[in-house]
């Protein structure tokens, strides 16, 4: 019995025993639908720790390689913190992808309807694209770091936040600039010299 069963039934029902049937209708979908999704939501979120941990270590291993540590625990920190919550966001579609089928939801016509929505996005937003892939050579090529004073694009100050997306850097007076990595043509890094 799925979801949408219950609930006709639930409207069909007069008011002598109404009470009964909620009862029994919400323990009959509990039964058969509800102790999946507590265990795809309980596998979801066990995943995502073991995969936080495993990269985690991951990259504390690559970076002893390393001779500079310090520098280098930065770059792994934030490093960890992308790939974290790229696999983090992947992991949660394909659950809850995975849960809507208990509740009575198709989800075919979602991925069909995500995937054309994504497609012309993906079209439209060539700058979006640039500042995710110029945020990767960022991050690879291990140009600045958080926590480092740079000057990028005219803004000279601490880097307080990097994403794939954009970095975040805050100057002497305090003041915050987003900057996004697509639109950054020369970084001088002066943490470095």
């Amino acid at each position: 019995m799925d979801f949408q069963n219950i609930l006709q039934n639930l409207t069909r029902s007069t008011s002598s025993g109404l009470m009964l049937r909620i009862l029994e209708a919400l323990i009959s979908w509990t039964i058969a639908h509800g102790i999946k999704v507590v265990v795809i939501l309980f596998i979801a979120w066990l995943i995502t720790r073991i995969s936080k941990v495993f990269i985690s270590r991951l990259i504390r291993t690559l970076i002893e390689k390393s001779k500079d540590s310090i520098i280098q625990e930065q770059r792994g920190k934030t490093l960890s913190n992308v790939f974290c919550s790229t696999l983090k966001i992947v992991i949660w579609i394909i659950a809850i992808l995975t849960i809507l089928p208990e509740f009575g939801v198709n989800p075919t016509p979602l991925l069909a309807g995500a995937g054309l929505i994504g497609l012309a996005i993906g079209m439209g937003s060539k700058n979006l694209v640039q500042d995710y892939l110029a945020g990767l050579f960022i991050l690879l090529e291990d140009q600045y770091r958080v926590g480092e004073e740079v000057d990028i694009s005219g803004k000279k100050g601490k880097v307080i936040g990097l994403t794939l997306r954009r970095t975040v850097v805050k100057d002497s007076e305090g003041t915050v600039h987003y900057i996004p990595n697509g639109q950054i043509k020369s970084a001088s890094n002066l943490s470095r010299k």
